[in-house]
């Protein structure tokens, strides 16, 4: 399962990810963004699960076993920004605001800032397409969530 997503991830101009690849690939950069600064607690994990079942309305039991092949798969994972690129592939334009403030809440879900997850969260933000104002208004409503 891994390898068919891996190559599309690899691909020189990546297709649109099915959905269910979309949700992985999606669980995959929480993930990446929360090891970003060498420590990933179980505030984290927590916070990755309730963004996943919360955008896609699934259970706890799914959210975590997303999560879970999510890790083997960001720890494969050649770079952030072809694995950004196919997401924002995925994911439309419209939604791209929400996912970025999802990101901020798995960033900040250990209680404090780390300049390695603010530089993932920046290049990130630029991938997607959003503003450096349109992710600082992200981070400013996760952090009041």
């Amino acid at each position: 399962m891994f390898d068919s997503l891996l190559r599309r991830l690899t691909a020189p101009a990546p297709d649109r990810l099915p959905e269910p690849d979309a949700d992985l690939a999606l669980a995959a950069l929480l993930v990446r963004v929360a090891r970003a600064d060498g420590h990933y607690d179980e505030a984290e994990i927590t916070r990755i699960d309730r963004v996943l079942s919360g955008r896609r309305g699934i259970t706890p039991e799914e959210a975590t076993r997303i999560r879970r092949e999510a890790e083997a798969l960001e720890a494969e994972a050649p770079d952030t920004v072809r694995f950004t690129r196919a997401l924002k592939e995925a994911v439309p334009v419209e939604d791209r605001f929400s996912l970025m403030q999802a990101l901020w809440t798995v960033a900040l879900a250990d209680g404090e800032r780390d300049d390695g997850e603010d530089q993932v969260l920046r290049l990130v933000a630029n991938l997607l397409g959003l503003t450096d104002q349109e992710s600082a208004i992200a981070r400013q409503r996760a952090e009041r969530d």
